[in-house]
């Protein structure tokens, strides 16, 4: 069975993968799977070392920056609205927008503008917990602007909205999973309008139907796959028409409630791995089929680690599980199996962001705003540095052309060796 990112195939206007991979065009990176090229990236930082430089942001923002050229896109709050800015790779602003009245955050670490950015090259969508997607020019001009609350209902999340668009089958597409009726929305890139919408509804109890998790675009056995997580349940639909190809269960045999999903799935070598449980579990899913695919695909269950927030990430059959309170366990992909495991120094302080790995270097940044640097190798990690920025952290951070870019609650940082 072969599994290839389609990513760069869905999306119009990119001339090459390696042009695409240089830049960072939407949540975890190049191809949604939090891994970014190798390149010389700074190991130790703080406010004032190996900062190249950093901006005062105008508002609260969770979401990730998106880089495309000469350009780093930004969502926050700015005077009580859903904003965007973008700066030059100097820190400057070359322009901002504003999208209507922001609905602030609940939780300490959420806000108004969780989900990430994202662009083709050519335009950029955002979203925020408002409900409000839009499309806009590199050069901030405004294409189209819509409201998915106003068109299909409130949301219902208990907490804030974080899942990010993606782009698939030539879409923009929107996961809203929640309480009550959840759904999934396609989005003309040329105008906003609905080009299919399909209901994703599960018998769940209580708050379990609940998701913020953000879906992956993939193809396996040549048919172009996006895969959601949420409602105890991992979909995939074919992304022209929204239609669900196969449907795996049995993670909430008990038919527990609470069991909300924070943590997106990690892909590796045609496998999911998906946190769950509020920290208690994790399984594997091998991609494909059709139907019901449970019986078959679920190729392994831990009861004994897992993670509520960050997502897993990993490359060549081994997987990476950062834990909530900085445990790292490496799994072999196939089996669940430990080839090691290892921790970044406690704190009372929790892992909200996903871990980025660039080459043998993986960033991990805490909500306390420290962010450790680990290296990682075929037999164990080594926590080269834990770096403390002085604001909290809930951005992954963001390692793009030998910078690291960092969003913090009050700056955006951009770290580079001298």
């Amino acid at each position: 069975m072969k599994y290839l990112s389609v990513f760069l195939l869905s999306v119009a206007g990119i001339a090459s993968s390696t042009l695409f991979a240089s830049n960072w065009p939407q949540w975890r990176g190049p191809d949604g799977t939090s891994l970014a090229l190798p390149g010389n990236y700074p190991t130790v930082f703080s406010p004032t070392e190996n900062v190249v430089w950093k901006v005062k942001l105008p508002g609260i923002g969770s979401s990730t920056p998106a880089v495309w050229g000469d350009r780093i896109f930004v969502t926050s709050g700015i005077e009580g609205q859903d904003g965007i800015i973008a700066y030059d790779w100097n820190g400057a602003e070359i322009w901002r927008e504003m999208l209507g009245p922001e609905r602030p955050g609940k939780h300490k670490n959420g806000s108004g503008s969780n989900p990430s950015p994202i662009t083709d090259g050519k335009n950029l969508i955002v979203y925020y917990k408002s409900g409000t997607v839009a499309s806009l020019t590199h050069e901030g001009k405004v294409n189209w602007k819509t409201n998915l609350q106003q068109q299909f209902g409130e949301d219902t999340l208990w907490w804030d909205l974080g899942t990010s668009p993606v782009f698939a089958g030539g879409h923009i597409v929107v996961a809203v999973m929640q309480e009550g009726e959840s759904y999934v929305v396609a989005l003309n890139p040329v105008d906003g309008k609905v080009v299919w919408k399909v209901d994703r509804t599960f018998p769940v109890q209580k708050e379990t139907g609940q998701s913020y998790t953000t879906p992956y675009l993939t193809t396996i056995d040549g048919q172009e796959t996006l895969v959601i997580w949420g409602a105890d349940r991992l979909t995939g639909h074919d992304p022209k028409d929204g239609k669900t190809i196969w449907t795996c269960g049995g993670f909430n045999p008990e038919d527990k409630a609470m069991w909300r999903v924070i943590a997106s799935p990690g892909i590796v070598d045609g496998i999911a791995v998906v946190p769950y449980g509020r920290t208690k579990y994790t399984a594997a899913v091998k991609l494909g089929g059709s139907g019901d695919i449970t019986a078959t695909a679920r190729l392994w269950e831990r009861n004994d680690l897992g993670a509520d927030c960050p997502t897993p990430v990993g490359r060549d059959g081994k997987v990476y599980v950062l834990s909530d309170r900085g445990e790292i366990h490496c799994l072999d992909v196939k089996s669940g199996k430990d080839l090691w495991k290892g921790a970044i120094p406690r704190a009372s302080a929790n892992f909200y962001s996903s871990p980025i790995l660039a080459g043998d270097l993986l960033y991990c940044a805490r909500e306390d705003g420290a962010v450790a640097v680990v290296k990682i190798g075929a037999t164990g990690m080594e926590v080269l540095s834990v770096n403390e920025m002085g604001e909290r952290l809930a951005a992954a951070p963001v390692p793009v052309r030998d910078r690291v870019l960092l969003r913090g609650v009050d700056h955006l940082f951009c770290l580079g060796t001298k």
